[in-house]
């Protein structure tokens, strides 16, 4: 079956025109529909989605150029071709000034019609295309659609809002595996320069001189086996983002050079004399403590505050435990579609493990966990058994100090997830408790939370605060 060039609606209410139209367009490979006036030219626009309209200007209910501009006010993009009578200069002036796309008049000439249409609707194409492209783009990296509802992600995300419209230079800190990259398309994806390149390096996988001549680039002979001149990277994200993955790697001498272009926004190739001046937005990410390289002079004390200008810290996954089961939920849409599975879950028991286990790999092994589930489960409800050994080694370790709720009074029976997730909250929250002797201050500081948040949970878990009285006076 040959593939349709488009979608047009046809309004005229001459029958002769609509079906001498329909039969031309059909021959060319549109899909053509028809109406005979401007009410029932709506009702189909409203419809559904069309790439052109024919638009007669005379019509039998109202006037061709005041639907033109209900049309324009409905879908600005959408192309519109009049038909006017033989002769109507003016009537054709008027639809150009009201936004009509072009116009033809009765008779036309066949070709010329068919190439005005043709253009008309490629480019109409490639814009709903290229407005696709973006909004997939958007839903993919913006903010709002990173998992976590927890207290700590939902000030992650505040701070992302504020300075993602910004230019200014953005330090993303946080373990291995907590999504940096992520939260680094995130702000290019929710700022002016979305339409640019978002261009990453991962520095800690290049040697030092690939490495410059990797971000700004080489002529022709500025070392052996430099056979042609390179752009870099610098000059490639000109007006994008420029995000550092592992930016603790770098060298002293590659920071300083990387510390000029932030500060006069120009550098010079390797073994060129010409400045090449770019606007370029830098993110960069770290796992390693920068204060502390600076300390050991293993990295420039300058290049650290003008990096410093915002920083980021994403908390560990085992900071943020309430965020386990919408994870889960996300990862297993994602792999059951990669691999054409119904939808699985975690049982109870298996979800208790997870949120018994410290997660040193964080986000990304927890992903890893949900594919591997994935790929080895046959069953709807996946089990612990098909869990990786280590965390089914914490799963035994840990299983005793969850209360007897779930095992004695429920047995086989399902529970509820938010029971779980209360009794793992108490427990963790109770532990911390005893560990601080009562101190909900000092309890607070190392769960990273606000002390008013952690009272509010105390009263709404029930919860006894032993030694309380005692450790304060301690």
């Amino acid at each position: 079956m040959p593939e349709v060039k488009g979608s047009l609606l046809v309004i005229d209410d001459e029958p002769e025109i609509r079906d001498t139209l329909e039969t031309l367009l059909t021959l060319e490979g549109y899909q053509v529909e028809l109406a005979s006036n401007a009410q029932a030219g709506l009702e189909r626009l409203e419809r559904k989605p069309f790439d052109l309209v024919l638009l007669d200007v005379a019509l039998p209910d109202r006037s061709g150029l005041d639907l033109l501009g209900d049309v324009r006010a409905a879908n600005p993009a959408l192309p519109v071709v009049m038909i006017t009578a033989y002769g109507s200069v003016e009537s054709a002036v008027e639809a150009m000034r009201r936004g009509a796309s072009n116009y033809v008049t009765k008779p036309w000439d066949n070709e010329k019609l068919l190439a005005e249409i043709a253009t008309l609707v490629s480019r109409q194409r490639l814009v709903e295309e290229n407005r696709e492209l973006k909004r997939a783009l958007k839903q993919r990296y913006n903010f709002s659609q990173i998992i976590g509802k927890s207290e700590p992600m939902q000030k992650v995300f505040d701070l992302v809002s504020q300075v993602a419209p910004t230019r200014a230079t953005v330090l993303i800190q946080g373990e291995s595996g907590t999504g940096k990259e992520l939260i680094a398309k995130a702000i290019h994806a929710s700022s002016p320069r979305a339409d640019r390149l978002f261009v990453p390096v991962n520095t800690g996988s290049l040697p030092v001189d690939l490495l410059e001549s990797t971000l700004f680039g080489h002529v022709r002979g500025a070392f052996t086996s430099a056979v042609a001149s390179k752009k870099g990277l610098f000059e490639v994200a000109d007006h994008g983002t420029l995000f550092f993955d592992e930016i603790g790697t770098v060298g002293i001498e590659t920071q300083t050079k990387l510390l000029r272009v932030l500060q006069e926004r120009e550098f010079t190739a390797l073994g060129s004399t010409e400045t090449v001046k770019v606007d370029v937005r830098v993110l960069a990410a770290t796992n390693v403590d920068l204060e502390q390289l600076v300390k050991e002079a293993k990295f420039r004390d300058d290049l650290y505050y003008r990096l410093n200008v915002i920083a980021v810290h994403l908390p560990p996954l085992r900071q943020r435990k309430e965020d386990i089961p919408m994870l889960c939920e996300h990862f297993f849409q994602k792999y059951c579609d990669e691999n054409s599975r119904p939808l699985r879950r975690f049982s109870a028991e298996a979800l208790r493990v997870l949120l018994d286990y410290d997660w040193p790999g964080n986000v990304r092994e927890l992903e890893n966990a949900v594919e591997r589930a994935v790929i080895l489960s046959s069953d709807t409800d996946v089990g612990p058994e098909l869990l990786p050994e280590q965390l089914r080694r914490s799963g035994k370790k840990a299983w005793g100090l969850w209360p007897a709720l779930w095992s004695e009074k429920n047995g086989d029976a399902k529970v509820s997830l938010f029971d779980i997730m209360e009794d793992c909250e108490r427990r963790i929250i109770t532990e911390m408790l005893e560990r601080t002797h009562g101190n909900q201050t000092e309890a607070a500081e190392r769960f990273s939370i606000p002390l008013s948040t952690l009272n509010q949970k105390i009263k709404r878990l029930n919860i006894e605060v032993k030694k309380k009285r005692e450790g304060n006076h301690h």
